[in-house]
């Protein structure tokens, strides 16, 4: 009896695991998404990913030098005009070099000043000597000696006008490093972003702007097709976007054109599925609502008709 016993829990412990392998070999069910992406609009379309920015494209605002920041005029969300004060860095070198210029102008106009009186004296003597030589009172060595005497300052006087020249220059170079280290806005905008603060050294770094402008009252999008969808875009080609994640509404896009050159992929999304060795080709889309609530570095879903 108890020999059978065991030798029918063995098979039951036999089914058991042959059943467990079976269950283990089934495929997963496909989980169902928290939010269900966007469908395209299109029967055939081509599917990017868009960057917002503002409609004469965002204006990255890098000091003219390196430097420790005096003063910060502006914040995030500000109007600005042409020409307006955004920030300042530190002047006092370029100040002391404004001055050591004035004080040599002015030194060199004194001489200048000097040349043209030592000029107008040898002018003076070697008219004498020719009027006193026509009359056989004086040598012609003497009459000579007076003109090589002239000559010679009038040289001078050509050099210390040169020097001046060359002086003024040098002040006009200082004050224009002076202004410099006011920077101003280039165009009117918004202030985007705002990276320096009072008492940072900043540094001449295009890759990352002290400040960010751009005009928000129209936006446009960047959107990045797959190198290999490329081909496919058309110019002109209608355009869909939705807010990145949603499906619901869509937001109507008006072709500007197309950049013609593919070029390495910076936005990126963070999904764990991304290439980041991808080239893309950059289609510019204006967004024909400007009151859609979207923001400038805000990402979209596009669907491109193809």
């Amino acid at each position: 009896m108890p020999k059978r016993l065991s030798f029918y829990l063995a098979l039951a412990g036999i089914a058991a695991v042959t059943l467990l392998v079976l269950r283990l070999r089934q495929p997963a069910p496909v989980p169902e998404p928290l939010v269900p992406p966007p469908a395209s609009p299109y029967a055939t379309s081509i599917g990017g990913r868009g960057l917002v920015e503002s409609i004469d494209e965002n204006i990255r605002i890098a000091p003219p030098a390196s430097g420790l920041v005096e003063r910060v005029l502006v914040l995030p969300g500000e109007s600005v005009a042409e020409g307006a004060e955004l920030f300042q860095l530190d002047a006092r070198d370029s100040k002391a070099s404004l001055l050591v210029q004035q004080a040599q102008v002015g030194v060199l106009r004194a001489q200048v000043a000097e040349a043209e009186t030592l000029l107008a004296d040898r002018k003076d003597q070697l008219d004498r000597s020719a009027r006193l030589r026509e009359r056989r009172v004086a040598s012609e060595d003497e009459a000579e000696r007076n003109r090589f005497a002239w000559e010679s300052a009038n040289r001078q006087l050509e050099r210390v006008r040169a020097d001046l020249a060359l002086a003024e220059a040098k002040l006009q170079a200082a004050q224009v490093a002076l202004d410099m280290r006011m920077v101003k806005a280039p165009r009117s905008a918004r202030v985007l972003q705002v990276n320096i603060r009072p008492g940072e050294y900043t540094m001449v770094d295009p890759a990352a702007p002290a400040l960010l402008l751009g005009d928000v009252s129209n936006l446009q999008l960047r959107v990045d097709v797959d190198e290999s969808d490329a081909p496919r875009v058309r110019s002109g080609a209608a355009a869909t976007a939705f807010l990145k994640g949603t499906r619901e509404k869509p937001v109507a896009l008006d072709f500007v054109r197309i950049e013609p050159y593919i070029l390495p992929k910076k936005s990126l999304t963070g999904e764990s599925t991304e290439r980041v060795d991808t080239r893309v080709l950059q289609v510019i889309y204006r967004l024909r609502d400007p009151s859609v609530p979207v923001y400038v570095g805000q990402q979209m879903d596009v669907f491109i008709d193809g």
